[in-house]
């Protein structure tokens, strides 16, 4: 696992209000469950149930993605990533990856939804940083051909809150 936490040093250039995240199927970092890795790990690439709470007034919708910041390429790995998600959404379920009326773009893989865990063999651990931000606009009007880094650029300069549940995977060496 790298030392870098690459929203420590987001938040070093804006201050962003507290919000939680949680989730039934883990705990902040702990392992993700079987679930939640990707199919050639175990898994059965299920998104993890997760809920959001403290979101400041003025919110208009929300972002949500999950990113590996360990894995070997230097730029990490993008396994979610959804915006304009209803302000009134507070919740998902597991599986629930694409909720009705938000957007999804497609992961590193090149798919639509979450794709799980998956560290390759001697990598060590990885962390899964599940990000929600409470926006301050209802729709960020990005492409949906868009990476996962365009929307994190265009999240950071509507986000009024944030909050962060980290899981972890760890490869067998």
């Amino acid at each position: 696992m790298f030392s870098y936490d690459p929203y420590a040093e987001l938040a070093t250039l804006r201050e962003f209000a507290p919000m939680t995240l949680t989730s039934t199927d883990f705990d902040d970092g702990r392992p993700l469950p079987a679930a939640q890795w990707g199919a050639a790990g175990g898994g059965s690439d299920t998104s993890p149930q997760l809920s959001w709470a403290g979101a400041p007034e003025g919110t208009r919708s929300f972002a949500l993605s999950c990113f590996d910041p360990d894995a070997p390429t230097g730029s990490g790995f993008w396994h979610w990533a959804l915006f304009d998600i209803p302000a009134e959404v507070t919740s998902l379920d597991a599986g629930d990856d694409r909720p009705t009326g938000a957007v999804s773009l497609r992961n590193e893989p090149g798919t639509l939804g979450f794709v799980g865990a998956g560290p390759p063999p001697g990598t060590g651990t990885h962390r899964y940083f599940f990000v929600v931000d409470a926006l301050d606009v209802a729709s960020l009007n990005v492409s949906r051909d868009a990476t996962p880094a365009i929307l994190g650029f265009n999240r950071h300069f509507h986000s009024i809150a944030r909050a962060i549940l980290v899981g972890t995977a760890t490869s067998d060496s």
